[in-house]
């Protein structure tokens, strides 16, 4: 069985992509999870080094196979469980690309608005660059919904992409922020999932870290 490694659900984004495809396509795995250090300054990759080679997580260990990254850990599930990516060519390449670009960028929005699932309180003022990268968002989103027609964002299941893109939102959210009806109700349809219930509601039983 598959063992997955991840951080404190309140915070990791990067550790709920991989848990919440695991968990929603129903791939059986076992999950570890190891505390960020708590204070300013403290730094948590010497602990991850333990069982991943980047020092950073999520990492899924596969028998003596260990696999860092929650893009390479999405194409490695692939290869056994076809339904990870879409079953359509043109969407599956849709799903990738849309994946990539949530995996390296939206810079923006991951600073200004850290996942936090204690948070729950709308910003103040959004500025021009969030504006910009909600913007993208919204286009890309609202081009999966037209081109593959819903209700997820690479057609009729629920796929890699969709788990790429559940940190946002999350994210959506705790700070309130302004999107379409279509993706709000993508984001509300994500959020009512039993799994993203139930990770939040872990996340909200976990020890506070005022610094990671």
């Amino acid at each position: 069985m598959y063992k997955l490694w991840i951080a404190n659900k309140n915070y990791s984004s990067w550790s709920l992509r991989p848990w919440i495809l695991l968990k929603v396509l129903n791939i059986p795995f076992d999950e570890n999870i190891c505390y960020f250090e708590v204070g300013i300054g403290k730094s948590s990759h010497d602990k991850f080094k333990s069982f991943s080679p980047s020092g950073l997580v999520p990492c899924l260990v596969d028998g003596k196979q260990t696999v860092w990254d929650s893009l390479a850990i999405s194409e490695y599930l692939y290869e056994e469980y076809p339904q990870v990516w879409p079953t359509d060519k043109n969407a599956r390449t849709w799903a990738r690309c849309a994946s990539a670009e949530m995996h390296s960028g939206f810079s923006v929005l991951r600073q200004t608005c850290p996942m936090n699932l204690s948070h729950q309180s709308p910003l103040e003022k959004i500025s021009r660059e969030l504006q910009a990268d909600l913007n993208r968002l919204q286009q890309l989103w609202q081009e999966g919904f037209t081109t593959f027609g819903g209700p997820w964002l690479a057609g009729a299941q629920f796929t890699a992409v969709d788990a790429f893109f559940a940190p946002i939102a999350f994210r959506i959210r705790s700070y309130q922020l302004p999107v379409s009806n279509a993706a709000q109700q993508w984001v509300d349809r994500m959020i009512a999932l039993p799994a993203m219930q139930e990770w939040y509601h872990s996340a909200l039983t976990e020890p506070v870290v005022e610094h990671i």
